[in-house]
């Protein structure tokens, strides 16, 4: 991969043509099944792209003030917020912004439902269930896990307010295909289908990985015309991961290569700073035209430039022996990076270049000192 002399790095690079392959997808499941597709921003946020994306979905899911600001400014279609611990200071804000507003607990909801209401009678009210299952791992991931805070589990629920419900919502997945969407509902619906007679609709949550290539688009859209025949809902899907799924990699360039009983290779691109995931899901991220350790001739591991002695990505092979100034790709960093990484040690955050669909680098933004110095003081 060759990249113009003066283009940035570390970058994420997003590309146009791939992105509105996923949205050309998406907006398919929204037309055959009925359900309305929410982006949500806790995954993807460029918010440079939201324009685009609302050309083929119906708004964007926030996770509390400065999501739903975000979605409200820049894409200004259907936005659904859920903060699981909203604040007298920001329920006004919030409620304005917002069309649909999912509180955490009934105590959330009774103290800042009337509030809502006078700030915005247009906003439709919903609580966040736990329907005590999900086959999400590792469990930092799972939402319905023993303990969650997420979710009013069915021996909390109080049916004394389901007269101020418009719906209601579930969140069980984490990058998963339709079949355990199939198999969650009947949990939801023993727990709690009866407490949608009436209301106007139901929120799935995220994690539907609906654009990976072995997803079952046919079982998903079987499920949601069925769900919503059975209890006259509409149904709500806020996948973040599928709308940038793919779409997209880290550049990272060889800064130096140090010996330890092992070739390691510090890159310009730190795992602790802009791959948080590697370290806290943890897992290993593909790198291109690389393999597993001992796959190829020459090992390498592959680490970060910050002081943190874990900062390292993992160990891979290469064909070619990698030199100081050789690129090195990190596949799929896109989603769940740019809303996660971080300035630690003073690092750089990578570049935000577009590689659009006319086969041209754009530049979106880069990132400077002050943005380090003027987040501290």
């Amino acid at each position: 991969m060759k990249f113009p002399s003066d283009l940035p790095s570390p970058a994420y690079v997003i590309e146009e043509a791939k992105l509105i392959k996923n949205l050309e997808i998406l907006r398919g499941v929204e037309e055959k099944s009925g359900a309305k597709i929410l982006c949500a921003l806790k995954s993807y946020a460029l918010w440079e792209t939201f324009p685009l994306i609302a050309q083929y979905i119906s708004g964007a899911a926030a996770s509390g003030l400065y999501e739903a600001r975000l979605a409200r400014e820049e894409m200004n279609k259907e936005v659904s917020t859920f903060c699981p611990a909203i604040t007298a200071e920001n329920i006004g804000e919030i409620a304005e912004l917002s069309d649909h507003l999912i509180f955490n607990s009934f105590s959330q909801l009774a103290s800042f439902r009337d509030r809502a209401i006078t700030a915005n009678p247009r906003l439709e009210i919903a609580v966040r269930v736990n329907p005590l299952y999900s086959e999400v791992t590792p469990a930092i991931y799972n939402p319905c896990v023993a303990g969650s805070r997420l979710g009013v589990p069915p021996e909390e629920f109080k049916e004394e307010f389901l007269p101020q419900l418009d719906g209601l919502h579930f969140h069980t997945h984490c990058e998963q295909n339709s079949d355990a969407l199939e198999r969650a509902i009947p949990h939801f619906e023993k727990h709690f289908g009866r407490f949608l007679r009436g209301k106007k609709w139901i929120n799935m949550g995220g994690g539907h990985h609906i654009t990976r290539e072995d997803y079952d688009i046919a079982k998903l859209i079987d499920i949601v015309k069925k769900f919503s025949d059975k209890h006259g809902v509409q149904v709500y899907l806020e996948p973040g991961e599928a709308i940038a799924w793919q779409t997209g990699y880290l550049r990272s360039r060889v800064v130096d290569i140090v010996r330890n009983e092992m070739t390691i290779a510090i890159l310009d691109a730190s795992a602790a700073a802009h791959m948080p995931d590697c370290l806290e899901m943890p897992y290993r991220p593909d790198v291109q035209n690389a393999a597993e350790w001992d796959k190829k001739a020459h090992n390498y591991r592959l680490g970060g430039p910050t002081c943190l002695a874990g900062d390292v990505v993992g160990d891979y092979s290469f064909s070619a022996p990698l030199a100081i100034g050789d690129d090195v790709i990190f596949e799929d960093m896109i989603h769940y990076t740019m809303v996660k990484n971080n300035m630690f040690n003073g690092a750089p955050l990578p570049a935000i270049v577009k590689y659009t669909k006319n086969g041209e680098y754009k530049v979106i933004r880069e990132f400077n000192f002050n943005d380090y110095r003027n987040r501290l003081s």
